[in-house]
């Protein structure tokens, strides 16, 4: 295995983190990877920003782009009943069990395979007992306090949206990104090019007022 590391910051909310999910394993083959749950929210805030679910046109294409992808990437896809939601128990929930790139896919196929949510007791139920924790494990301080500290983190390494891949300092965001991620982790020359020397010197043009 490579010497790099890969940190994947993402939060459950996000259906393009679901879908990029699917991909850590194959990312797992040329780096170590962790997972690193962070609240998308509060990186909005701090950006400025709102979510895709949060601008009416923008919402509708999100979805419509989702379902396509999933369908052209084979990967299994049942919305929830509403978006967005609550991310908090399941992200609490990820940390509990070490956010290892297993229990991360299962929760997000608990949302984007199953469709379910956290607020739907007999679902949310059994999933906590297929994992062996209590709920009101998922209510300990010391959860709270190391989703705080990694979405600080996330916002220090300037992440503005999720999935977001960090390795060496290069930052990689979305599902599209994918491939990038897979070139940059087998040494593609294009990172050491004139052409993307040029795209990160690019100078800021007008702005809006």
């Amino acid at each position: 295995m490579s010497s790099k590391t890969l940190n994947w910051y993402f939060d459950f909310v996000s259906p393009f983190a679901y879908l990029q999910a699917s991909r850590l394993d194959g990312f797992g083959m040329h780096a170590l990877v962790r997972c690193k749950p962070i609240l998308f929210a509060a990186v909005l805030n701090h950006v400025g920003q709102k979510g895709p679910a949060e601008i009416a046109p923008k919402r509708s294409w999100t979805f419509e782009h989702v379902a396509w992808l999933a369908r052209q990437c084979n990967i299994p896809l049942e919305l929830p009943r509403a978006h967005p939601f609550n991310p908090l128990p399941l992200l609490r929930l990820a940390i509990v069990k070490g956010c290892s790139v297993d229990v991360v896919q299962r929760l997000f196929a608990y949302v984007w395979r199953d469709g379910h949510l956290p607020d739907e007791a007999e679902p949310w139920n059994a999933l906590l007992a297929e994992l062996g924790v209590s709920a009101p494990e998922l209510d300990a301080p010391e959860l709270k306090k190391a989703l705080r500290e990694n979405t600080d983190e996330a916002i220090a390494a300037n992440v503005f949206g999720v999935p977001t891949s960090i390795v060496d300092g290069h930052l990689f965001w979305g599902f599209d990104a994918t491939e990038m991620i897979y070139a940059f982790l087998n040494g593609d020359p294009f990172f050491e090019s004139q052409a993307l020397r040029a795209a990160r010197a690019l100078p800021q043009g007008v702005s809006r007022r």
